[in-house]
């Protein structure tokens, strides 16, 4: 058995090629001048090769040690290369910013057009990233939590519990990466936080019994904000799916809107009655575009412009309101299931097996309830 066959002035003279010092170490040279230390080792009966770095820079000596090293850790059962390799890992600690990009990504699959439109990340890109995006994960705690949360805990409570919550995920996602995080971290955090001391708001919403008067009202002005906002009455639709919505949705007396731009990701159909029609040939008439409600330079109708009319009217409600009142005279003037009232307002109430076998979206139905609603309006 060769043992110890190199030395300092041999491995200087060599030329380029691979020559063994003995007990699976040899000498990789790639010029004359430089090459490198490789360990050969049987690990589970397949070979296996371990650097154990360059020459000239490591000498003979100090590869003979990592050699003896490696063969140590094979004689009590452990693989020299993945060990070094986990050693490796924990020397390069990973940044919040690294662990939250990363938990990112393995979720996207999970959000809403993969989360293209940033709303996962946006709690964390405010008020998270700037002030520990640095810090290594294994280094978050819950008083860092506390520290990072606190000043928006409960001015901003929605911004916050979102954070908090995505916090917790990145920490998972840091453990199952084997990093050493304390699980319990956002748990006791929350702890140090205390009750969030907002309340929910809900939309400001019109009464029911005052919205055929604001209707007649919107019918009596000839603006592009009006003529959404009738619409967004008549078909009880959400806002940014009106303001998205284009003439090639509508198909007959539906309009159909893709799953790419519902709130839920499933295609919603909406029955549009001869008002709501009239309400998009008026539009066509007063600015031809590929939108049904277009802006007055071509784009997509702002919130704004829907809500700022109600504002110059004194109205606390928002456009986005009208969803609740129509819900609200459905409850009490109206005696229809409560999926038919759900459905018109494009929310999910089949799930699991009932989903899976009652694949109907009660169009028929939706259709005769907004034909009421039409009715109650122009009244």
């Amino acid at each position: 058995m060769i043992i110890n066959a190199l030395n300092p002035m041999k491995a200087k003279s060599l030329d380029a090629g691979k020559y063994a010092d003995g007990q699976g170490l040899w000498l990789y040279k790639r010029t004359k001048q430089t090459g490198k230390w490789v360990l050969r080792l049987s690990v589970a009966g397949r070979r296996r090769e371990m650097g154990l770095g360059g020459w000239p820079s490591v000498g003979i000596a100090e590869a003979r040690d990592r050699a003896d090293q490696a063969r140590r850790q094979l004689r009590d059962g452990k693989d020299p290369v993945n060990e070094r390799a986990k050693a490796l890992a924990k020397s390069r600690r990973l940044t919040t910013k690294q662990a939250i990009n990363g938990c990112f990504k393995a979720r996207q699959a999970e959000l809403k057009h993969d989360g293209d439109a940033g709303r996962w990340m946006s709690p964390l890109t405010t008020h998270v990233l700037p002030k520990i995006g640095s810090l290594a994960i294994e280094d978050v705690d819950q008083h860092v939590i506390k520290r990072t949360l606190g000043p928006i805990w409960h001015d901003k409570p929605d911004t916050a519990r979102k954070a908090l919550n995505r916090i917790n995920l990145t920490i998972k996602h840091a453990a199952a990466l084997g990093l050493e995080v304390d699980m319990q971290a956002a748990t006791k955090a929350r702890a140090l936080l205390g009750k969030q001391r907002h309340k929910h708001k809900h939309i400001p919403s019109l009464p029911y019994v005052d919205a055929p008067a604001f209707y007649k009202l919107l019918c009596s002005r000839n603006q592009m904000s009006c003529l959404a906002l009738r619409f967004l009455m008549l078909t009880v639709c959400r806002t940014s799916e009106l303001r998205f919505a284009m003439k090639s949705d509508i198909q007959g007396a539906l309009l159909v809107l893709p799953g790419a731009r519902t709130k839920t990701g499933v295609e919603h159909r909406i029955p549009l009655n001869a008002e709501a029609v009239s309400v998009v040939d008026h539009a066509e008439r007063m600015q031809p575009s590929d939108r049904l409600f277009p802006a007055p330079r071509g784009g997509a109708l702002s919130d704004a412009a829907m809500a700022r009319f109600m504002e110059r009217e004194k109205m606390e409600t928002r456009p986005h309101g009208f969803r609740a009142t129509f819900r609200t005279w459905v409850e009490e003037t109206q005696d229809v299931p409560f999926e038919v009232a759900e459905a018109c307002l494009g929310h999910v109430v089949d799930k699991g097996v009932v989903r899976a076998y009652q694949r109907s979206d009660r169009l028929e139905k939706r259709k005769k309830l907004l034909g009421a609603w039409e009715a109650f309006l122009r009244d």
